[in-house]
């Protein structure tokens, strides 16, 4: 389907060329990925890690210590455990809420920067945690560092990349976390052999690492032109529009950009306004992306993967280094995604990746069921691991270049400037929200569900392949400030914002 920008139907294209400035922007800026990854990747390999399981969670170094027979579905069901890792969710959940604020009325760079700042007072105290409640305040600062980072960064990627390059832009976000996860998992596996069993202050304290990163390019970072707009800075943004795209010629862009920002002072609150009927394609979008993207069940596969892996048999150091392999594959294959999502569009690589995704978590769940029935009862032979993480690596690699790029770079580029930091506020919100949930509940339903919990996951990417292809249009190419139109010329969503889009209304009702 083409989308058409002009008065006369004819393709609206913006001049402009990729910059050095702005690859250089983006490249800072994607930085703050490397927070959320690390994250990721060290809080599993951590509580695989003996010495840790002994001074915090002494409970669940014993049941895994029990005899052979016991139900290997169910050694790591531990409440306080899951809540050592889902309390960055939740508290990453409330902090996109407070960063839609500093990011409308002071810019991208400022929450990025405060990010950046609480991330490494997260990470300091977790390095020298002396009881689980030092270790769980660390991971709230850390989690509202990560709220920080995710509300920001997208919309920062997404407004500074040329409309032909955003979605390789934008998926540097994605790729900086994989690339954390990456490092994480590699410095989990050197720590745990650290004598003395304090590896794992190490693995938590170089978190402090990317959070200086993030801080610091964030100093030196410009501002949107988009930002610049809605706060009132017209001159400035006029020449950082001019410097980003290379050319004098940006008259076409500027004009739209300017529409949206007069849209943008018309709006008292931006939250009732995403409410409005005219906005229900991104209100869904907003709610449905982040969802459907944790019930892939990625990130039972990247946090708690050392913990997944010996739960199905793999001894401690080799659970780790299957970590890092996963972590590898996960890095290498978003370079996929990069090479491939402004040439053949957001639709085929979701779908593509949604389909692998299910046919991966039915062989995954078949081989555990084969292999431990329901008793969690067996001794797993070296193959038929080499078997299992051949699978895990097969359903990440699905994962790295469709739904964990799209799902942050889609949601970014379709909403106009008038409600685009609230909505994306709602974005984290829900993709915090199940991250949290799947994180908590995940080691009770391994143990209740045993091999069916990958099952569900392969129901869960059913229906998010099926919604892709019914309900998202697809959005390559498309300058983010005229995006509203593809709504309009959807066979479902026109009936909310009607033939021209919601920019055309907005503009229209602007110059009456």
């Amino acid at each position: 389907m083409e989308i058409t920008g002009g008065a006369d139907g004819a393709p609206k294209h913006y001049p402009g060329k990729m910059t050095t400035y702005v690859f250089l922007a983006c490249l800072v800026a994607s930085s703050g990925g490397l927070i959320f990854g690390y994250d990721i990747g060290i809080s599993g390999g951590v509580t695989s890690m003996d010495p840790f399981l002994i001074k915090f969670f002494p409970s669940v170094y014993a049941k895994e210590k029990e005899v052979v027979d016991t139900n290997q579905y169910c050694k790591f069901d531990s409440e306080l455990l899951t809540l050592f890792t889902s309390s960055l969710y939740l508290a990453a959940l409330v902090a996109s809420l407070f960063a839609s604020d500093i990011t409308r009325k002071f810019g991208r760079k400022m929450t990025m920067l405060a990010g950046g700042f609480i991330f490494l007072v997260g990470a300091i105290l977790n390095g020298a945690a002396m009881n689980v409640a030092m270790l769980i305040v660390g991971r709230i600062l850390l989690g509202i560092g990560v709220g920080c980072s995710i509300q920001a960064v997208p919309l920062y990627l997404s407004e500074m990349a040329p409309a032909k390059l955003r979605g390789m832009l934008n998926i540097c976000f994605q790729l900086m976390i994989t690339v954390g996860i990456l490092f994480a998992n590699l410095i989990n596996y050197f720590t745990d052999k650290i004598a003395g069993g304090w590896g794992w202050r190490v693995s938590l304290g170089l978190a402090a690492v990317p959070a200086v990163i993030m801080a610091v390019g964030s100093i030196f970072l410009p501002d949107t032109p988009n930002s610049l707009l809605a706060r009132g800075k017209v001159i400035e943004a006029r020449d950082m529009l001019r410097r980003i795209r290379g050319t004098e010629d940006i008259g076409p862009e500027y004009d739209d950009l300017m529409n949206a920002s007069y849209a943008t002072k018309a709006i008292v609150n931006p939250w009732s306004t995403l409410l409005e009927r005219r906005y229900r394609p991104q209100l869904v979008m907003s709610l449905l992306i982040p969802t459907l993207q944790q019930l892939t069940g990625i990130n039972v596969v990247m946090f708690y993967a050392p913990v997944l892996f010996k739960t199905i048999g793999f001894g401690g150091t080799a659970s780790l280094m299957s970590a890092v392999i996963t972590g590898l594959v996960n890095m290498v294959a978003t370079f996929v995604s990069i090479a491939t999502v402004d040439r053949l569009g957001r639709r085929k690589l979701f779908m593509q990746g949604g389909i692998q995704m299910i046919i991966a978590q039915l062989i995954l769940g078949t081989l555990i069921a084969i292999k431990f029935g329901t008793d969690g009862v067996a001794n797993i032979s070296k193959g038929y691991a080499i078997v299992v993480v051949l699978c895990i690596c097969v359903f990440v690699s699905a994962f790295a270049w469709s739904w964990g790029p799209l799902g942050w770079l889609v949601p970014s580029e379709i909403f106009p400037l008038e409600i685009r930091s609230a909505a994306q506020s709602v974005v984290v919100v829900f993709n915090m929200a199940f991250t949290f949930i799947i994180a908590q509940v995940f080691l009770m339903m391994l143990c209740h569900l045993k091999f069916g919990l990958f099952f569900f996951f392969g129901a869960c990417e059913l229906v998010m392949t099926a919604f892709v292809y019914f309900f998202l249009p697809e959005t390559k190419g498309i300058p983010i400030e005229e995006m509203d139109r593809i709504w309009g010329q959807h066979w479902y969503w026109r009936r909310f914002v009607g033939a021209g889009g919601n920019r055309v209304m907005q503009m229209t009702s602007t110059n009456v």
